[in-house]
């Protein structure tokens, strides 16, 4: 992962005379950031052109945009050649698009981004997903892509770095959690970029960086029950410092011979075992009763 140059450390909104700067798109339309949504936008052609690059998307090929804001970045994901479905919740800014962006090969569509359907909504599968998200919802958005893992070929996200690390820990790091697991079972996550908050209008009150997220033909081990293995994680690091037979205990599983037939001492902690190591305990469950 490699950081801009200082040149793209200026407010992006402030370039004077620069009709496509997000502060003069917005004045232009009487509008105004949205704080409550989380509204930063990213108006820096250099940082775009980067995160364009690393959806690594041509002609053929269909990409959801999630929170596709004033369309900075749209312009550069259609310019590969690629189908763009923009999403956007924000009806001043669905306005704002429909005014600004007229592309043959980009559709705007009027949807919350953490509720959609990506493959219906592209009308295809295997569907890229990529976005510059409102940090308040990259939990959520992330949930949603690994519960439509099957229908999406990777994901590139704009998100609060401290998130974007998050996301991609790995076992033994105190930002190892229930996403890490769960991804780095599903996936592959590299961080690509950081961007400064100097890069965004208004800037935030935090740096962000830019992962890229390839779904696997294959996970690197296999479950019996999707959603089994994501309450056994999540009560797993319900209480960190609890070892992981405690912590199961107290999440409602009754644990102990599966641990041990999964050949994993229950005097661990969650943070010490890897995707793999929890499928495994999964597995160990048996089959779903009924």
């Amino acid at each position: 992962m490699h950081k801009p140059p200082r040149s793209v450390l200026r407010a992006a909104g402030s370039a004077s005379g620069d009709p496509r700067a997000p502060g003069e798109i917005l004045r232009r339309h009487g509008l105004r950031p949205k704080k409550s949504w989380g509204q930063n936008f990213l108006g820096d052609d250099r940082i775009l052109s980067e995160i364009a690059r690393a959806c690594t998307l041509g002609p053929g090929e269909t990409a959801v945009e999630l929170g596709a804001g004033l369309g900075h970045l749209t312009r550069h994901l259609a310019q590969s050649g690629a189908r763009v479905v923009a999403v956007e919740r924000d009806r001043d800014l669905v306005g704002v698009l429909a005014q600004e962006l007229s592309l043959p090969n980009v559709r705007v569509v009027a949807a919350n981004a953490a509720l959609v359907n990506f493959a219906e909504l592209a009308g295809t599968r295997p569907v890229a997903v990529v976005g510059n998200l409102p940090y308040h919802l990259s939990s959520s958005i992330a949930f949603a892509v690994l519960h439509q893992r099957r229908d999406i070929s990777r994901a590139v996200f704009l998100l609060q770095r401290e998130v974007a690390v998050r996301l991609a820990a790995g076992p033994g790091t105190r930002d190892y959690g229930l996403l890490s697991v769960l991804l780095g079972l599903y996936a592959h996550l590299e961080l690509v970029l950081d961007v400064p908050r100097g890069a965004f209008f208004p800037p935030p009150k935090v740096e962000s960086a830019v992962i890229r997220i390839d779904m696997l033909a294959e996970p690197r081990a296999q479950v019996i029950d999707d959603g089994r293995l994501e309450k056994l994680v999540k009560a797993a690091f319900q209480q960190r410092r609890k070892t992981l037979s405690n912590s199961l205990a107290a999440g409602g599983f009754d644990a102990d011979a599966a641990l041990e037939a999964a050949g994993i001492d229950g005097r661990r902690r969650a943070e010490t075992l890897s995707p793999a190591e929890f499928a495994a305990v999964e597995r160990a469950l048996g089959p779903l009763p009924g």
